[in-house]
């Protein structure tokens, strides 16, 4: 095809990915918000943009789409320009930002670039220091070759995608399966909502009683008046939060008797099997150092192969499956984080800090689809593998996979004990609520 037949594939796919995260970033991230800045969505697009191209780069090695030379050119650059985004471009503009909002620093362009600048070496340095504490790469290499970047980048986000999936792991099984909802009525719920206004009721006549008393000047009725309101001001509140679980556990449970809610249910058994697996495969690898050298799908083919008695090309299958397996983890870890980061972003978004926010989830999901890349490599065929070893460089592959299993391990342990306090402090809510 030539290299400007598929430079145009390749800006083509670029334009289309930027457009997406445009319109995902107006419609979904700042729905509700308004964006003075420009060049906070642009950034955060190219961010988009430029993951998802590794991504396509992936899926054309395993198609041969492309001539080999201009996918490893689009490698390079792709690869070099991600890595300056995240290591460069999205940390000073967090710098920038978060200097702007610091009230006490004088309105002044140089003191806000200097302070930045400051900042932002405070930040490299930092982010350097990560390679003399980890096995990430070979230490021959030069101060700007790849691979120390890449080692860098790679350790965070591999803790960064360690700790979302132990949590998810946990978390969705506990979600959607009906094993841990709250038995609640709607004679439970009516008696909340009867208490809560009763309180509602109490305050408003102890705040009439109030004005009456301020009117005949009474100090010391004004006094006690006060701290009874307020006293109940906080048991509404209580009585509030318990009737809005009282209220979500009810849905939980309408949920779970539809189709819908069932097939998750089912869903939610399956990953809960899938988890105990998980811990005691990062149980073994942890503790007797094992990494896997053959990738999973080749070796399930082989088993099959040797114990069953099957009669299929391994190579050609292992080939095929490794494809399809590639473009689940591509799209569920590309949706997975893109829901991820839209919770986090309602949940401690404010006026002032929305700007720092959206750039920090930016830089996450840069350095999270590079990480996604490193540890693509063990899910693919010996071939595959080979030609993104040639491509990330000389870094120490096995260590990536053993820090994820102990991060995921880590994550899952805190997020089991976590969900069982929540669970714990749920139920004896719900009893008490029932009681009354």
């Amino acid at each position: 095809m030539g290299l400007i037949g598929d430079s145009l594939i390749v800006v083509f796919s670029q334009i289309l990915f930027f457009t997406f995260a445009w319109i995902f970033f107006l419609r979904k991230i700042f729905k509700d918000n308004e964006v003075h800045q420009k060049t906070i969505i642009f950034v955060f697009s190219i961010t988009f943009a430029l993951s998802c191209t590794m991504f396509e780069l992936v899926t054309f090695e395993i198609l041969d789409v492309l001539d080999s030379y201009s996918r490893r050119f689009y490698w390079q650059i792709i690869l070099f320009i991600t890595l300056a985004d995240v290591i460069v471009v999205l940390p000073y503009l967090i710098s920038y930002y978060i200097t702007a909002n610091f009230s006490y620093l004088p309105n002044n362009s140089k003191i806000r670039f200097l302070s930045s600048f400051v900042l932002f070496l405070l930040y490299l340095y930092f982010f350097w220091k990560i390679g003399v504490s980890f096995p990430i790469s070979s230490p021959r290499h030069s101060f700007f070759s790849f691979e120390p970047c890449i080692g860098r980048v790679g350790v965070i986000g591999v803790t960064i995608m360690a700790l979302l999936s132990g949590f998810g792991a946990v978390n969705y099984p506990y979600t959607s399966m009906s094993l841990f909802i709250h038995p609640v009525s709607q004679v439970d719920i009516d008696a909340s909502e009867k208490r809560l206004m009763q309180t509602i009721n109490m305050i408003l006549a102890k705040k009439r009683r109030l004005c009456l008393a301020e009117l005949e000047n009474k100090v010391s009725c004004n006094i006690v008046l006060a701290d009874h309101i307020s006293c109940l001001e906080e048991v509404s509140r209580q009585l509030f939060l318990e009737l809005h679980q009282l209220r979500c556990a009810k849905q939980r449970i309408e949920y779970s008797n539809t189709f819908q809610g069932k097939y998750f249910n089912v869903l939610g058994y399956f990953f809960c099997g899938y988890c105990i697996w998980k811990i005691l495969i990062s149980i073994i690898n942890i503790l007797f150092n094992r990494v896997g050298l053959q990738d999973p799908i080749t070796r399930g083919i082989d088993i099959a192969v040797h114990y069953f008695g099957f009669s299929v090309d391994v190579p050609f299958w292992s080939q095929q499956i490794s494809f399809w397996l590639v473009g689940v983890i591509v799209v569920t870890s590309i949706r997975g984080l893109l829901l991820t980061l839209t919770k986090f972003f309602y949940a401690i978004a404010s006026t002032k800090s929305s700007n720092v926010i959206v750039l920090f989830l930016a830089q996450v999901m840069g350095t999270y689809f590079i990480s996604s890349v490193v540890l693509l490599r063990m899910n693919m065929t010996a071939e595959y593998r080979t030609i993104l070893t040639q491509i990330l460089g000389d870094l120490q592959f096995q260590f990536y996979h053993r820090w994820f299993d102990v991060i995921f391990l880590v994550s899952t342990v805190c997020s089991i004990f976590f969900l069982y306090i929540a669970h714990k402090q749920a139920a004896e809510t719900t009893s008490a609520q029932c009681w009354r």
